[in-house]
């Protein structure tokens, strides 16, 4: 072959390249649409040790294994920890409440999470415990509720039922469908 056709040939090669190149092109709210159609975390983490502070202060603390990102759901982005969740809030006194749990979901836009299998809150200056199966953290109001069954543990008391409502340290809490022995002050 001549050095003219050699020339051609890398020439077009050259430009099919560049051609191909330019063509694949993938813009960011394509490729969203494309994990959320197929039901994919835009992000992943693992082995999430998290601390957040205030004034230099650590004011929580959050313990997860696997936090997978589904910020790309445009009506209700979440975030969902498929093998557990423990946060620990410490108030400027000193006092400290513990939520943990085998499942977690946080849904951004209403900051409203919900956390499932094994649910234990502990406030550890009022020795108050909740178990359960499933609570709601309303994270903007600072509360929890379940219309799951429950066992609360007080210094004093034992209470079992279902339904339960509680501000997020465990200092208030309302209790629907209750049983056991309840002390009561006069």
């Amino acid at each position: 072959m001549t050095k003219s056709i050699v020339n051609k040939i890398k020439s077009i090669a050259v430009v099919l390249t560049i051609a191909m190149l330019f063509s694949c092109k993938n813009d960011a709210k394509e490729v969203r649409d494309f994990l959320a159609d197929k039901n994919l975390p835009i992000g992943e983490a693992y082995n999430i040790d998290l601390r957040h502070t205030d004034s230099g202060r650590i004011n929580v603390k959050m313990k997860a294994p696997v936090m997978l990102d589904f910020g790309n759901r445009y009506s209700h982005p979440y975030s969902e920890f498929p093998k557990g969740i423990k946060i620990t809030s410490i108030e400027k006194n000193g006092d400290s409440t513990t939520i943990e749990g085998g499942y977690a979901r946080s849904y951004k836009k209403t900051q409203i999470s919900e956390i499932k299998y094994n649910v234990i809150i502990y406030n550890y200056t009022q020795k108050n415990k909740l178990t359960t199966e499933q609570i709601y953290w309303d994270q903007k109001s600072r509360y929890y509720f379940t219309e799951k069954k429950f066992t609360f543990y007080t210094l004093t008391d034992t209470i079992r039922g279902t339904g339960f409502e509680a501000s997020e340290d465990l200092k208030t809490w309302w209790v629907k469908n209750q049983s056991g022995v309840i002390n009561i002050k006069e």
